[in-house]
């Protein structure tokens, strides 16, 4: 056995050792985390907004209000993070966003629900970047895309089951303990992100180099092999933490993950709307729980595609027409899903934009970490995903103004093509990583 095949042995042991550890317990955070982010999509049209007097443009500004929260503390979040350690930061989230996001089960009124939301965001706020920096510390840059999308596969998995759970808990929890189906759901999907707060104090591993669940050996390779990668990313590049922060690349980066973003939260909040809408359409007649079922088809299919598709990356190492194929694809498939003469066809449509949304997203997370280390990893990562974030507000708001100015969801959806093409071109004028300077 030459060298070379020894050496790729143990690397991949010890990944693999690493995965196996990280990744599901991490897929399970986030799969909370994402639910109890969109389960506001479920509640909506399936008595929230009748119970509370919401139109579509109140219920957009509810559900993207939480970006607005998220926004204000994602970089200063995840610079605690990466001075405190993720282990207890990650904990300190999760107990406050589970607590807020019980509290919804009881809002009064529009305004109380918009109130909670707000804080819902505040509460989250470094979560997600938070995780996409902690797999930094653990993943060499050749395998971060493949980590990143087992971390994001939670993302589709969550839009998948999340649906039909939400929809379970709304048909089987009207009337449990006097709260309406959709009430129930959010007492019910709160509570894990708090219990699972205490299993992340003590089970997660700041760093390679103090995991006991590696040898001493393997947590030596691992340290000094990251140490390496980023001692060469600081020499070829250098990127101090306000540069991160001001440089338009990290400015267009931002924009770029804004239509990742955006294609995203628009089918997380609309499409058991648009399912919905079918009955009208097509003429078709769902229960809450087939409901839920149809809408997680397309994130079934997405998923798969987002963990075959960021292999390849990882295989071929090229990153640009990765991110930018899959949002041409989206962006192209999505408004003409509701042009389409059957639902059936339409679903392949909505799939098409699935695929898309989920393909693009892990290897995305792959552009900022060729070039950015240490608290300059931490604050520019923080900032790409909050200020792409802000789609999380326009994307609902945006979409539901436009159904309700219109009468339908076509213009709305119009516009999530348009962003998502227009993100497209950005990532492929970008190209990968910017030349080495210390501009």
């Amino acid at each position: 056995m030459s060298s070379v095949d020894a050496a790729t042995r143990v690397q991949n042991r010890i990944l693999r050792k690493v995965a196996v550890r990280l990744m599901p317990f991490l897929c399970l955070l986030y799969f909370v985390n994402y639910l109890d982010r969109v389960n506001i999509g479920f509640a909506g049209p399936n008595g929230m907004n009748e119970e509370l007097g919401l139109t579509a443009t109140v219920f957009g500004f509810a559900s993207g209000i939480f970006f607005l929260g998220y926004l204000a503390l994602e970089v200063p979040s995840n610079l605690a993070l990466h001075r405190f350690g993720a282990r207890k930061w990650l904990a300190r989230i999760m107990i406050t966003w589970g607590v807020v996001a019980t509290a919804m089960a009881f809002v009064p009124n529009a305004t109380t629900l918009v109130v909670l939301r707000f804080l819902l965001g505040v509460a989250e706020a470094g979560f997600f970047p938070g995780i996409i920096l902690y797999l930094t510390y653990w993943f060499p840059a050749a395998q971060r895309a493949r980590a990143v999308a087992l971390f994001m596969a939670a993302v589709p998995v969550s839009s998948a089951i999340g649906a039909t759970v939400s929809s379970a808990l709304i048909a089987s929890g009207h009337g449990l303990f006097g709260l309406s189906g959709w009430r129930f759901m959010f007492l019910v999907e709160g509570i894990p992100a708090i219990l699972l707060a205490a299993v992340t104090w003590f089970y997660l591993t700041d760093r390679p180099s103090e995991a006991k669940w590696l040898t001493a050996e393997e947590r030596t390779w691992l340290s000094e092999r990251l140490a390496a990668e980023s001692r060469e990313t600081e020499a070829t590049h250098g990127w101090p933490l306000r540069k991160a922060l001001t440089h338009p690349r990290i400015l267009a980066l931002a924009f770029v993950y804004f239509g990742i973003a955006y294609g995203l939260y628009a089918l997380g909040f609309f499409l058991p709307t648009i399912i919905k809408g079918f009955e009208q359409q097509y003429g078709t007649d769902l229960s809450t729980m087939e409901t839920g079922l149809v809408t997680a088809i397309p994130y079934v299919i997405g998923a798969v595609a987002m963990v075959l598709w960021s292999a390849h990356g990882d295989r071929t190492r090229e990153r640009v027409w990765h991110v930018a194929l899959p949002l041409l694809l989206g962006g192209v498939c999505i408004p003409i899903a509701l042009y389409l003469g059957n639902p059936y066809l339409a679903m392949v449509a909505v799939s098409a934009c699935a695929v898309g949304v989920c393909s693009a997203l892990p290897t995305f997370w792959a552009l900022p970490s060729n070039f950015l280390s240490g608290a300059a990893a931490a604050g520019g990562i923080a900032l790409i995903n909050s200020l792409g974030n802000i789609s999380g507000f326009a994307a609902p708001y945006i979409t539901g103004a436009l159904k309700d100015a219109t009468g339908s969801q076509h213009t709305g959806l119009w516009v999530v093509g348009a962003v998502m093409v227009a993100a497209a071109l950005t990532v492929i004028a970008l190209r990968a990583a910017p030349r080495a300077d210390r501009s």
